[in-house]
C-alpha cells in the first residue's frame, strides 16, 4: 500500500537528487566565453563550468574580482588561453592560492609572432579550435576517468561540426574575389583567419585592446585604406567603434557590421556559441566584400 510517508520520502528524494547530481559534477572554470563554451561541448552534463570574463567581456584588459578568485580556488580545472592573452591570470591563481590544475590551451597550436610577442588569437583558425577542444577533452578524461567516453563522444561530435564549419567559411570566402578580400578591423585578432582563409585585416590597434593608438597609426590606416581600396571598415563587440567609424568617414570606405573577436555575444545577439560566432563573422565579410 502506498502510504503518505512513501510520498513525502518521494518527494524528498526528487528534491535531493538533482542536488547531489550537481554537487558530483566537475567543478572548472574557463577564462573566457569561447574557452566556456568549447569546455560546455566537451563537458556536457558532467562538468559544471564558471567563465570569468563573460559575454562581449574583452579579457586583455579585464579587472578580475573577489568572486572570480573563490571560483579559481573551487575549480579543479582551469581552461585557459596563454599565449599572452589573460595577463592577470597569474595573479588571481596566487591570490586564489588554487591547487586547481590549469591546462593552457594556446601551448598546443603553432602561435603567430610579430614585434608585439605572440599572437593570441588562435581560435580564429578553427583548426586551432580543434586543438583546443582535444586538449579540453584529454584534461576532462584525465580528471575523470569515468567519464572518458561520455568526452570521447562528445569531442568527437563536436569536431565532426568544427570539420564542417571549416569548409564552410572556405567555401564562403573562396566566392569573394581575391581583390577585394581586405578589411579593416579595430584591433590585430584576425591573423590567424586571414592566414587560413585568405582574407587581409588592417588593424589601428596590435593583438592588444590595451595598446594606445596613436595619430600616426591612424593617419597609416588612412593611407592604406586608400591605397589598397580596403572593401569595408568593421568594428568588435570587444572594442570601441569610434575609431572604425572615423576611419570609414575619412576614406569613404563602406561600414561593415560587428564582428566577434575576442568573445562570444550575449543572449540577444549572433554569436552566442563559437560556431555560430564564426559563421556570423563570414556572412558579415562576404556581405561587406561583395561586388
Amino acid at each position: 500500500m502506498f502510504t503518505r510517508r512513501d510520498a513525502l520520502a518521494l518527494s524528498l528524494a526528487a528534491l535531493v537528487t538533482p542536488a547531489k547530481a550537481e554537487a558530483q559534477k566537475i567543478p572548472v572554470v574557463a577564462s573566457f566565453s569561447i574557452i566556456g563554451d568549447f569546455v560546455r561541448q566537451v563537458g556536457g552534463d558532467r562538468v559544471s563550468v564558471t567563465t570569468i570574463v563573460g559575454p562581449d567581456g574583452d579579457a586583455h584588459v579585464y579587472q578580475p574580482s573577489a568572486a572570480d578568485g573563490r571560483r579559481i580556488a573551487q575549480a579543479r580545472l582551469i581552461f585557459v588561453n596563454g599565449l599572452g592573452f589573460e595577463g592577470w591570470l597569474d595573479r588571481l591563481t596566487r591570490a586564489a592560492k588554487s591547487k586547481g590544475e590549469v591546462v593552457t590551451l594556446g601551448n598546443g597550436v603553432a602561435a603567430r609572432k610579430d614585434e608585439e610577442g605572440q599572437d593570441p588569437h588562435a581560435w580564429q583558425d578553427v583548426a586551432n579550435a580543434k586543438v583546443y577542444v582535444e586538449a579540453i577533452r584529454e584534461a576532462l578524461t584525465a580528471a575523470d576517468p569515468e567519464g572518458a567516453q561520455t568526452y570521447k563522444a562528445n569531442a568527437d561530435a563536436y569536431l565532426a561540426k568544427l570539420d564542417a564549419l571549416d569548409a564552410e567559411i572556405q567555401q564562403a570566402i573562396a566566392a569573394v574575389p581575391k581583390e577585394r578580400r581586405r578589411v579593416v578591423s579595430t584591433h590585430d585578432a584576425f591573423g590567424y583567419f586571414a592566414a587560413r582563409y585568405g582574407v587581409e585585416f588592417i588593424a589601428p590597434q596590435g593583438v592588444s585592446t590595451e595598446a594606445e593608438v596613436s595619430a600616426r597609426d591612424v593617419a597609416r590606416i588612412i593611407d592604406a585604406v586608400r591605397a589598397h581600396k580596403v572593401g569595408a571598415v568593421f568594428i568588435e563587440n570587444v572594442a570601441d567603434p569610434r575609431l572604425a567609424k572615423r576611419i570609414a568617414s575619412e576614406t569613404g570606405a563602406r561600414m561593415g557590421g560587428t564582428l566577434y573577436s575576442d568573445a562570444l555575444s550575449d543572449a540577444k545577439g549572433d554569436g552566442t556559441t563559437y560556431i555560430d560566432m564564426m559563421r556570423h563573422n563570414v556572412k558579415e565579410l562576404a556581405k561587406a566584400l561583395a561586388p
